[in-house]
Order: C-alpha cells, then sequence, then structure tokens
C-alpha cells in the first residue's frame, strides 16, 4: 500500500518574490517544526460538521468532521503543510479545513489580484481514492456570519478534484441556487489534466487572477501557468457581478473533504467507496496573494527591444498544439513567408514553438499576426522543450506586428496563448526570433537550405513519424505516420512533412 502514499521529492520551493510590479498582500511558506499547526496569526480552523447556525456537512453533503488536531493538519518540518483525512475503528472520519483571517482580498481598482498555491493532491486514485475531494478556494467575505448568502456573494473554486482522477477543476459560484446565471450548484467549470506529472504524482502551482484592468474585467484560472478557464463580466448580469465583486474582499480555505455532493455525481455512486484507503494527506507547500496596480493600472517603461542582432528561427523545426487545417501548418510561421501562416483551432489555450538547435542567447521576437490575434499570450523559453519559463507576459495584445524584447538563453522558444482576440484561434504570418546583438545566425542566408542527403521521397512508401527524406534539393522530416500517394509530396502536404 505504500506506493498508494508517497509524495513526490520535489516537495519544497520558496514562495516566489513579487514579479515585477506586484506587491504580495499575504504569504505562508509553511516553515516551522515537525507536527506543529500552521500559523494562527494566518489561519483559523473550521471545526465540525459546519459553521454553527450555517448548513450542515458544510452545505456539500460531506461526511468527516474537521478537527485542528495535528493527525489531520501539520506542518511536516521541510516547509509543507499536509491536511490528512483520518477513519478510526469505528469509521468516522476527521480531517481539516483551514481559512485565512484576512477576508480583503480583492482586485484594486484598475489592477489584478493574484492567488496561488502550489500543491500536491493526495497521492492515491483509483478505488483507493473514490471519496476524496481536496480543494484550495476562496469565499466572499460576507458570508462569514451570515452562513447563508452563498452563492451570491461569490465563491473561486481554484483547485477542486474529486477520486484521485488526473484532472484540476475551475469553478465560479455566483448568483442563486439552484440554477440562476452559475447554473448552480455546478457553477461555470472547466477542468483539464495537470500538465506533466499527474496531479496527484507531483507538485504544481494552481493559480487564480481577477483583472479588473481591463474591460470587461475577466477571471482566469491557471496550472503551472497555463491558462484553462476564464469567465468575463459580460458573461453575468450587472447585479450578480456586482454582487459578488462589490463587497469588502474574499477569504483562502484550504481544505480535504471525504464524501459528498462533487464526487457523488461525478463517480455516479455513492461516496466513499468501500475501497478507499484513509491517511492520504493533501500537501501544500506555499500559498501567496499578490496585487497589481491601481487606478488604471501598473505605469511601466518599455525599453524598445535591440535590432541588431540575427534571426534564429527561419526554417527550423516547429510544432503546436492544434492546427486549424493542413494548409496552415506550424511550419508556416518560420518560411520567411507572408502569405502562409500558422492558424490554431478556434478555442483557447493553444501553443506553438520552435527548436532553434542549440540553446541560443536571444534578444527579442517578433510575431506578424493574422486577423486573429492573442489578447493574452505569454512567451516562454526552455533547455530541454518540457520545463518552460516565462520571458514576456500581456494581457493586452493589439494584433498587427509586435515586437517584443526578450532576454536569457533557450533552445525552444514557445508562443502560449491564453485568450484571443477574436472568435477565431491564434494565428500568425512570421514567428521570429532573434539573438543576442554580435551572436551568429543558426542560418547564415534568408534563402531555403539546400538539401539532398537522405532517401529521396518516393509514392507508396510507409513512413514513421521522424523520418527524414529528401525532395527535389530539400529535406523534410515526417511529422505523422502514413503510407504516401502522388500529391502527398513533401511541399504539398503541410501537415505531413516539415522542412528540416
Amino acid at each position: 500500500m505504500s506506493a498508494l502514499v508517497a509524495v513526490a521529492h520535489d516537495t519544497n520551493a520558496a514562495l516566489p518574490p513579487p514579479p515585477a510590479g506586484w506587491t504580495q498582500v499575504f504569504g505562508d511558506d509553511f516553515t516551522g517544526p515537525a507536527n506543529s499547526l500552521p500559523n494562527t496569526g494566518n489561519w483559523r480552523f473550521s471545526l465540525g460538521h459546519g459553521y454553527p447556525g450555517g448548513p450542515a456537512n458544510w452545505g456539500t453533503g460531506e461526511i468527516a468532521a474537521h478537527t485542528g488536531n495535528p493527525a489531520n493538519v501539520s506542518l511536516d518540518g521541510g516547509g509543507n503543510l499536509r491536511i490528512t483525512p483520518r477513519r478510526d475503528g469505528a469509521g468516522n472520519w476527521t480531517s481539516a479545513r483551514i481559512e485565512t483571517n484576512a477576508q480583503n482580498f480583492k482586485a484594486p481598482s484598475g489592477g489584478v489580484l493574484r492567488m496561488e498555491a502550489r500543491i500536491q493532491m493526495p497521492n492515491v486514485s483509483g478505488a483507493a481514492a473514490l471519496g476524496y475531494w481536496p480543494a484550495f478556494w476562496a469565499l466572499g467575505s460576507p458570508y462569514r456570519g451570515n452562513w447563508w448568502n452563498w452563492p451570491g456573494v461569490g465563491e473561486f473554486d481554484i483547485m477542486e478534484n474529486v477520486n484521485g482522477v488526473n484532472r484540476v477543476w475551475g469553478v465560479l459560484h455566483c448568483g442563486v441556487s439552484p440554477g440562476g446565471p452559475c447554473n448552480e450548484k455546478n457553477g461555470i467549470a472547466n477542468s483539464r489534466p495537470c500538465p506533466g506529472a499527474s496531479c496527484q504524482g507531483g507538485f504544481h502551482a494552481y493559480r487564480f487572477e481577477w483583472d479588473a484592468s481591463v474591460s470587461p474585467q475577466q477571471l482566469r484560472w491557471y496550472v503551472d501557468g497555463e491558462l484553462f478557464h476564464q469567465v468575463n463580466q459580460n458573461q453575468l448580469p450587472a447585479d450578480t457581478w456586482n454582487q459578488m465583486t462589490g463587497h469588502a474582499g474574499y477569504f483562502i480555505i484550504l481544505n480535504v473533504a471525504i464524501g459528498g455532493e462533487f464526487p457523488d455525481n461525478y463517480s455516479g455512486t455513492r461516496t466513499p467507496g468501500p475501497g478507499i484507503v484513509p491517511g492520504v494527506p493533501m500537501v501544500v507547500d506555499y500559498v501567496g496573494v499578490w496585487t497589481r496596480g491601481s487606478g488604471g493600472g501598473p505605469t511601466t517603461t518599455t525599453t524598445p527591444p535591440p535590432t541588431c542582432g540575427p534571426l534564429l528561427s527561419r526554417n527550423r523545426p516547429t510544432s503546436a498544439s492544434s492546427v486549424e487545417s493542413g494548409n496552415q501548418a506550424a511550419a508556416f510561421a518560420v518560411d520567411g513567408s507572408t502569405s502562409t501562416r500558422w492558424s490554431s483551432a478556434h478555442s483557447e489555450p493553444h501553443w506553438w514553438q520552435v527548436d532553434l538547435g542549440s540553446s541560443r542567447a536571444l534578444s527579442r521576437v517578433r510575431i506578424n499576426w493574422e486577423a486573429a490575434y492573442g489578447r493574452a499570450y505569454s512567451i516562454q523559453l526552455s533547455d530541454n522543450g518540457s520545463s518552460w519559463r516565462d520571458a514576456h507576459t500581456t494581457f493586452t495584445g493589439a494584433g498587427g506586428v509586435e515586437d517584443i524584447g526578450i532576454s536569457g538563453n533557450a533552445r525552444y522558444v514557445r508562443f502560449n496563448g491564453m485568450n484571443r482576440g477574436t472568435v477565431y484561434g491564434f494565428s500568425f504570418w512570421e514567428f521570429e526570433v532573434f539573438g543576442a546583438c554580435g551572436s551568429q545566425p543558426t542560418i547564415t542566408s534568408t534563402e531555403p537550405p539546400g538539401g539532398g542527403t537522405y532517401p529521396a521521397w518516393a509514392p507508396g512508401t510507409a513512413y514513421a513519424a521522424g523520418s527524414r527524406v529528401s525532395y527535389a534539393g530539400l529535406d523534410y522530416q515526417c511529422l505523422q505516420a502514413h503510407t504516401s500517394i502522388t500529391t502527398w509530396e513533401p511541399p504539398n502536404a503541410a501537415s505531413l512533412w516539415q522542412r528540416v
């Protein structure tokens, strides 16, 4: 059974310092002796089966009694908080639910609120997890002392998970219940698998942003920096939006429930199930809250990007999370032509990336947008194509030609599109990556490189993904396995072949 309760080794990372332009308004890194309680200057304990005078079983049908016992909630001595559900010999469950004392987390006028926690969900799955319900969320402050004004005061579920499935849910609750503009009790929700390691198998950063610097205002949910859910102000009636945003702010909650409506509904059966394994903790590395801007947003000084570096991306290998059609493949964004383009599916988020072949010192990126531009996106860098860091982020992209100064060394450069500026996807004619001043270009000529190095392409041949051929003096790499036919020659089949 030990494999079920294993915790990832990368268990501690420092609370991130405030990004440029941001101010930290709350933070807890959960440092302290093992088996000690979390800092009561930051946190209070919600006890029993509900608030006094409030809905039974916390209004969700969950069955565990929440305690302040270190067996259920304590620091591990290594910079983490553990919330551990347990079952006694009589079958009674206990767990824990803690809330911030602060209840004024709110986007400043014309600014942005960010709430983030780095968490490993209980590392358990299958029948052993049937009934687990970990969450990181926030409730509107008027709920304290009333207990019956939900969901009108607002609830932001930043991370929810049930039954050990590899998914994170982001949910907005608002308005009235049942029904109403937020479709209660379901809420307005979206979910996705965790990037890389499963939600249970590793730590992930779960982030929520309330952006009052744009009109209409936006609520955004992220996992590991990837946007997966968004609700805009104009999706809700004005009185509903004002009710959940016009009060003093929100308080944060961390808890692990056992059983209840969500795990029951998702599994189609009553939970907890007979095979559930107690004692598997949710591990929380840190919780932080930041704000940015006020009275119209931050004032920043933009340094024009240098123009002396060589073009590194021309005709380099590319890939993308989606392609609208075969004649809008990822490779067309680096072919030097403004008559061909990459275009994603008509949804969000989506990414596109280029492999520069080796780590290069970088100075800028230039995006020549088609009409389907990105309003919110980031430029990310990677040394290995799997671990990414942000080099530039904007929520106010305007399309046209955007020249963006970046710095750092990387082999891979990725466009990570979070929010579209149109009803279409993300699409650009060219995405150009430039090296630092004085560095050498990857390709010394603006003409396509020659080829003839590989076996000649031939119809009726079974090609595996990754295999290479030559055609008309140029070299190509196969993007997906297929058996070739006439008219699928590499220059005519961008969904099957990419220039190398």
